[in-house]
């Protein structure tokens, strides 16, 4: 874990208390079920009724898809109102209004598990305010090349695509597999793809790297699949799951090592600014990632602007 001893200490308690400032501004980003206020439980599910909603489920208060949709309202001046919740608050809700054929609206994102468990559509965005398709990016501390050039090549080589990322969330889900085991099942059904990773890459024995990421189902299936394959070449890995300032704070001040959860050029977008002279991105490592609002499909609307309350 993050280094707690010692001057390294005092310096880690600075950067939370840094983040800690930046949170009351902004609204912290709480790992799923810690919210206090919103829907913050399985049991308190939005419950829209047909024809209009009651208002927009959300995620973590300070996630970029959040501010997004803030902004989302003010332009196409809609009256209604944004819950904070949770990513799993979010897809229990919608779980159990399209158990019932209720309207809903949530914030989404691809790759997402609920999108292979229901139908749903990203509902059109002329304003462009959610912008275009995403990439997420692993980017790692200044110095780790030197330190651990097979951990650096491994996670420059890293890169799979949306389906990939997808079936490893649809494991966890609806399969009922640990982290661990659905990483490993992917690992062993895709062997030629993360034979490319590593090949030429030099084993270590026993030295450690310390990856973190946010607990978003995506980061979650990504940072234990990227884990289980730095231990295939010889690394103790530790996986911590952090706050998204945390894991961007982290990383640039070389607590940690690495991350491969970086939602560029939208979603965190505000943290990689504030960090990344102190960062080394090593490029994209999924492309085809998306932001925005999405219903099921029964609901007939096909426009953010169209969005009525009940």
């Amino acid at each position: 874990m993050f280094v707690w001893q010692g001057k390294r200490r005092w310096g880690w308690w600075i950067v939370l208390i840094s983040m800690a400032v930046i949170a009351a501004g902004c609204g912290a980003e709480e790992a799923p079920g810690t919210e206090e206020t919103g829907v913050n439980s399985e049991t308190e599910a939005a419950e829209p009724a047909a024809g209009g909603f009651d208002h927009i489920t959300g995620i973590d208060a300070g996630a970029g898809i959040m501010q997004a949709t803030e902004e989302a309202i003010e332009a196409y001046g809609l009256d209604i109102e944004l819950v904070p919740s949770s990513s799993a608050a979010m897809t229990a809700a919608l779980a159990s209004a399209i158990e019932n054929e209720e309207w809903i609206v949530v914030t989404g994102w691809t790759p997402h598990w609920k999108f292979a468990a229901y139908d749903l559509k990203y509902l059109d965005d002329p304003l462009g305010i959610y912008g275009e398709e995403e990439s997420i990016h692993t980017l790692v501390r200044q110095g780790l090349e030197e330190d651990h050039p097979s951990a650096y090549q491994v996670l420059d080589n890293f890169y799979w695509t949306p389906d990939d990322m997808n079936q490893v969330m649809v494991d966890m889900a609806q399969h009922g597999l640990s982290e661990t085991e659905a990483a490993r099942q992917w690992i062993e059904a895709n062997r030629e793809v993360v034979d490319s990773w590593i090949e030429g890459v030099e084993p270590v024995d026993g030295d450690r790297i310390e990856l973190v990421y946010v607990t978003w189902d995506s980061e979650i299936a990504s940072s234990n699949v990227i884990a289980l394959v730095l231990e295939e070449i010889g690394y103790e890995v530790e996986l911590t799951p952090v706050e998204a300032g945390v894991m961007f704070a982290g990383v640039a001040s070389g607590e940690a090592d690495a991350m491969v959860a970086a939602w560029l050029p939208g979603t965190h977008a505000a943290y990689y600014e504030d960090f990344k002279d102190d960062l080394v991105d090593l490029g994209p490592n999924l492309d085809g990632a998306k932001i925005g609002l999405v219903v099921p499909t029964y609901v007939d609307i096909d426009s953010i602007e169209e969005i009525r309350p009940r």
